[in-house]
């Protein structure tokens, strides 16, 4: 708790600066700024231009994760080999789980053991909602023998980088060092009884992430004019093409065009990213024409490997 406190009055001394630079932003990652790496931007759908979601929050060189789709450490390998080097592989330490489904989650063991066969030395420390204990724990058993032939069948491996710390959290402050202070909020998502959202406090910036979600005024909260919203979304356009129990189903889980756009109108982001795209036959200039038709901020549609 006293480091805590200390960590928290260390980092509000630090200036802010929230003049936006002229630098490129792959230099701006090296140089220790704040930015935000797409690591995966998709859905269900198995879209192979589109890995699972997997949000880098990348500060003074160190990554932050926000959940762990498939394909989450190969994103990150192809960003380090993009000129993002605080990602490489053995640098994913730290991980906020939004909610338990699976293509938010099935990068897991991946992002549990990889990294370690990569030189990682320390355990992966994970938050998330209830049952991430249980999963977590399920999937070190999964894995158990390769774990053992690795650590004793000969081949050259520490012998902490495979462990998993799970930290299963509620709203509020729930990390905090010398780069970045998270907060988790809930939000609402279908039948889930614990969905979260995450806002990354900085130095420079403060970035806000919505996990999976229906229009929610806790958002609107959490942003206040942050800089940087990464926010889900499906095309109101394909959504009235969808048969009746697909759209009881999303409008439950999910968050339209049209109601980002008055959410976004409220939260007044500097830049709104929509990612988890849910297109149905719409493209990415039809879903930003959507959003852009109620609302005149500045809004882009994320790709994987975008940085901002």
């Amino acid at each position: 708790m006293v480091a805590i406190v200390l960590l928290s009055f260390l980092w509000a001394q630090q200036p802010a600066n929230r003049t936006p630079s002229t630098l490129p932003p792959e230099r701006i990652v090296q140089e220790g700024g704040t930015r935000v790496v797409l690591l995966g931007t998709g859905t269900p759908n198995a879209d192979p231009d589109r890995s699972g979601p997997a949000v880098a929050v990348v500060v003074n060189r160190t990554p932050y994760l926000v959940d762990a789709g498939p394909g989450v450490v190969r994103r990150a390998a192809a960003a380090e080999r993009k000129g993002v080097t605080a990602l490489a592989v053995k640098n994913l330490r730290v991980v906020f789980i939004t909610h338990l489904h699976s293509d938010h989650t099935l990068g897991l063991p991946d992002l549990m053991l990889s990294p370690w066969t990569l030189e990682r030395t320390v355990p992966l420390e994970v938050y998330g909602p209830r049952g991430l204990k249980a999963m977590t724990t399920h999937l070190a058993e999964a894995y158990a023998e390769d774990v053992d032939i690795r650590l004793h069948g000969g081949e050259p491996s520490n012998k902490t980088g495979y462990q998993v710390k799970a930290h299963e959290i509620d709203a509020g402050v729930v990390y905090q060092d010398s780069n970045v202070k998270v907060t988790a909020f809930r939000v609402p998502h279908g039948k889930w009884p614990e969905a979260l959202g995450y806002r990354f406090d900085t130095r420079d910036r403060v970035i806000v992430v919505s996990g999976d979600t229906r229009k929610s005024d806790a958002i609107v909260e959490q942003c206040q004019a942050c800089d940087i919203l990464v926010h889900e979304v499906y095309s109101t356009a394909g959504f009235a093409r969808r048969t009746p129990d697909w759209q009881a189903y999303h409008s439950q889980y999910h968050t339209s065009s049209a109601e980002l756009a008055d959410l976004a109108r409220r939260a007044r982001p500097k830049l709104l990213i929509l990612y988890h795209q849910l297109y149905w036959g719409t493209s990415d200039t039809d879903l930003l024409g959507e959003v852009t038709a109620q609302y005149d901020g500045r809004v882009v549609s994320g790709k994987d490997l975008d940085v901002y």
